[in-house]
């Protein structure tokens, strides 16, 4: 059976080798919800016509298209832009327009921080990679609650239906940018949670590490000492 010490270093390695590997795929995951992030951000295909619709068109959180004609015609005329707000056709809209933006600048943040890996303490990145996250994941859900309050905009009745209204998409349906942000909240919670996961076992064993140091360096002063003090013992007489 091995020392307590031999055992302990051994699953000391292959922790730290499975945790590079866990916090690999963090990193990996965390680049990939950004781009899904910018993805939602740039995208208008939040809300779109139907068959039913009176005209064609879809609508982003600050930029959208609307049809020049009835539903079959395919022409459509596209206003709206981030820099202008007051091309933005609801006051909700551009609230979530705000929200959204956050989130992205604070997971974009998140991947700048994980250059911190090389300067600073992995616990301490982890943890703060992580509320950046969660902060993040908190914007996506307001950004996606208050998106619905401008669907009563004038321009989307006149593209969904005069049964159009708050939190009521009348003919219109939901795109696949607005089931892509929902997603992302998901995404941003059990990546942060990993964060915190991995960020409280780099401390739980940057303490035993600690620990096992002090206790080592404890026993080679006695060691030493025990080496050092003089052994009295009976000399034999001439």
């Amino acid at each position: 059976m091995l020392p307590s010490q031999e055992a302990s270093k051994i699953y000391h390695d292959n922790y730290m080798r499975n945790s590079r590997a866990i916090g690999v795929l963090w990193a990996i995951f965390t680049i990939c919800f950004a781009i899904v992030n910018v993805v939602v951000f740039i995208q208008p295909y939040w809300i779109g016509d139907s068959v039913n619709t009176p005209q064609a068109g879809y609508f982003g959180l600050f930029h959208y298209c609307v049809g020049t004609g009835p539903s079959p015609s395919r022409e459509l005329t596209c206003v709206g832009s981030f820099s202008d707000f007051s091309s933005i056709p609801s006051g909700a809209f551009k609230a979530a327009s705000v929200f959204v933006l956050l989130s992205m600048v604070l997971i974009l943040s998140c991947i700048g921080c994980m250059a911190l890996f090389f300067f600073c303490n992995t616990s301490t990145v982890y943890k703060t990679c992580a509320w950046m996250q969660l902060l993040c994941g908190v914007c996506l859900v307001l950004g996606c609650m208050i998106f619905p309050d401008g669907w009563d905009a004038e321009v989307i009745r006149d593209m969904c239906g005069e049964q159009t209204g708050k939190y009521s998409l009348g003919d219109c349906s939901v795109r696949w940018a607005y089931m892509l942000a929902i997603m992302g909240i998901l995404d941003a919670l059990i990546l942060s949670f990993l964060a915190f996961v991995l960020g409280n076992r780099q401390t739980d064993f940057y303490l035993d590490d600690l620990q096992t140091d002090n206790k080592d360096f404890a026993v080679s002063r006695i060691e030493v000492r025990d080496r050092r003090e003089p052994r009295y013992g009976v000399q034999r007489l001439r």
